[in-house]
């Protein structure tokens, strides 16, 4: 199979989507690569890496979009429309949920198109997200260090360090969901030696929780309520709320933000879906906060671009056996892999998932 490989035009997006590793393994298997010229700098690699694994090296956008299968990081921005057409593979982080525009243009285009987020394993009688956990463990880690930084009185920040020292309290950290993106940022936010509070509505994970974390984590069981009651004291709040395929739900309102204090920092990881703060909208890594009641808020959706040598390593390790299978069996490779076919949204001009229908009903 032909495929084609674009550069990120997201803003500060350096991720990319295949790198020269993979490239080796699929042209072994007798796959064309198509790489757009720079595709791979921003993380680490530079042109002749691909061509060394066998990749055609292509000029433009427009040259990589061609191919049958193409494989991305983000989602396609209105600029990449135009590339989208029938009888194409697009493979990708997608987020429809967040943008009605995309889903339209998805659908009006006749691709078939998979995300990332939505692919799903059965283990043990468990549904996991394997192309969603490397890109949260690293988003989850980000949360706390980009809110340590933004704490900061030079960033706009209270000045709070979130270790504190003898003699002074620490940071209170407070995590809202304890899925990937929460354990994780619990595991730097206590390894940094903030007090962490962790929310979640399934009493079984906070269950989980306590044997990784032990007495150093307060674990709540969240409501309305609970949270009304831990926000205004928190110098840090951290939303990592997932519902797969869906908005989450907006957890902390307006008049919940107005009553923390000022300079305390929020950060949203669950932006991408649509976010579970009322009060904050998506920022970009180059203008990363804004000020809302006198609160810092961050709301970078693409916060794993940041570190895009270890994040584009994590998640193509684990692309690489999808990519396979739909490489080597195209739109067959739904049928022979059921949790592959979840990750289905959108095929000629329909809605398939059963989450962002519920979203766009309208649409349907």
């Amino acid at each position: 199979m032909d495929i084609g490989l674009p550069k990120e035009i997201k803003d500060q997006e350096f991720r990319v989507g295949l790198t020269p590793g993979v490239v080796q393994t699929l042209t072994e298997k007798g796959h064309r690569v198509y790489v757009e010229t720079d595709a791979g700098v921003g993380s680490g690699f530079p042109d002749h890496e691909y061509s060394q694994a066998g990749a055609i090296l292509v000029p433009t956008a427009k040259d990589a979009w061609q191919q049958e299968l193409i494989i991305k990081v983000k989602e396609p921005l209105p600029s990449e429309y135009e590339y989208l057409k029938q009888d194409q593979l697009l493979f990708t982080y997608l987020h429809l949920a967040a943008s009605q525009d995309l889903t339209q243009a998805l659908m009006e285009s006749g691709v078939t198109a998979i995300a990332y987020e939505t692919v799903e394993q059965l283990s043990q009688g468990q549904v996991s997200f394997p192309l969603l956990t490397p890109m949260s463990m690293i988003a989850g880690r980000l949360a706390v260090q980009f809110g340590a930084r933004f704490l900061e009185r030079s960033q706009g920040g209270r000045g709070v360090l979130l270790s504190g020292i003898p003699g002074v309290k620490p940071a209170q950290v407070v995590i809202l969901g304890g899925g990937v993106v929460g354990t994780e940022a619990a595991r730097i936010a206590v390894g940094m030696g903030a007090q962490v509070k962790i929310l979640d509505i399934n009493v079984d994970r906070l269950i989980y929780l306590e044997t990784l974390f032990g007495s150093r984590i307060e674990y709540l069981y969240s409501t309305s309520h609970q949270i009304a009651q831990v926000i205004p004291g928190a110098d840090l709040v951290i939303g990592a709320v997932l519902v797969p395929g869906q908005r989450p739900p907006c957890l902390v309102p307006a008049d919940l933000v107005k009553q923390m204090h000022p300079g305390s920092v929020i950060v949203d990881v669950a932006v991408d879906q649509g976010g579970c703060i009322e009060t904050l909208r998506p920022t970009s890594h180059s203008q990363p906060i804004y000020c809302e009641y006198g609160v810092i808020h961050y709301g970078v959706p693409n916060m794993p671009g940041a570190v895009p040598w270890t994040a584009t390593q994590a998640l193509t390790n684990s692309t690489l056996p999808y990519i396979l299978r739909l490489a080597n069996s195209g739109i067959q490779a739904f049928d022979r892999d059921p949790g592959l076919g979840r990750g289905l949204n959108v095929q000629g001009g329909r809605l398939m998932h059963p989450a962002v229908k519920q979203v766009f009903p309208e649409l349907n």
